[in-house]
């Protein structure tokens, strides 16, 4: 009888036992979906207000083109021009994607936030060697369809350069090869990978294109 008694008690304080760790687990559960709910909301909010401001500048650039038609570009480039105006050093066009976007020096976070940036340390269009820009992937989602041949325009007070791809590759986010200055006219554009990882990318995609309006310079020329 007294083992019996003993039996059912200590039956009753397992199973309460096992109550409380599956409230526990369900609690954990609701705790974890909540934060995961609120940080897929902060990166939506943050992104939109990303594309807004990124909206804004790129305005303010075709306000600003429009308002001083620039010349026909040349490849002699006044170095009193490679400067930011506005908060902008130029602006990058893809024809085949319809993107449009100021450029902004410097590719801290608080710059990357709304749109691309200017690598500091590469050229400026207009100059010899390799433009170096970069953008977070959820703006740039689209650019690894890009192939040989597609159009990029970099948009400048001084002229428009064109460039044509020549190819792509992934790369560590270590290796600065890819901005390797060179005789010719370049651009490289970099972006994470994979583009649909967001912040979770662990590569870098690289866009590789040369200067082909207007035509560069032999080489050895300036």
């Amino acid at each position: 009888m007294v083992q019996s008694k003993a039996a059912s008690s200590s039956g009753a304080r397992e199973a309460w036992r096992r109550r409380v760790a599956d409230r526990g687990l369900g609690l954990l559960g609701v705790v974890c979906m909540g934060a995961g709910l609120a940080l897929i909301a902060g990166f939506a909010l943050g992104f939109l207000q990303g594309v807004q401001a990124q909206d804004r500048l790129s305005a303010q650039w075709r306000q600003l083109l429009t308002e001083k038609p620039p010349p026909l570009a040349s490849n002699s480039v006044d170095p009193s021009l490679l400067k930011p105006v506005g908060g902008v050093d130029f602006a990058i066009r893809v024809p085949r994607l319809g993107y449009y976007a100021a450029v902004k020096e410097g590719i801290e976070q608080t710059i990357l936030y709304s749109g691309p940036g200017h690598y500091p340390e590469t050229a400026w269009p207009g100059q010899s060697g390799t433009i170096g820009v970069a953008a977070h992937n959820v703006y740039w989602i689209q650019f690894p369809t890009l192939g040989k041949g597609d159009e990029v325009d970099l948009e400048t007070r001084y002229g428009t350069y064109r460039y044509a791809v020549t190819g792509s590759r992934i790369v560590n986010p270590s290796d600065r090869s890819v901005l390797v200055q060179t005789r010719g006219r370049r651009l490289t554009l970099t972006t994470c990978w994979p583009v649909w990882a967001g912040a979770f990318a662990t590569k870098r995609f690289v866009i590789f294109a040369g200067q082909i309006d207007p035509s560069p310079p032999p080489p050895g020329a300036a």
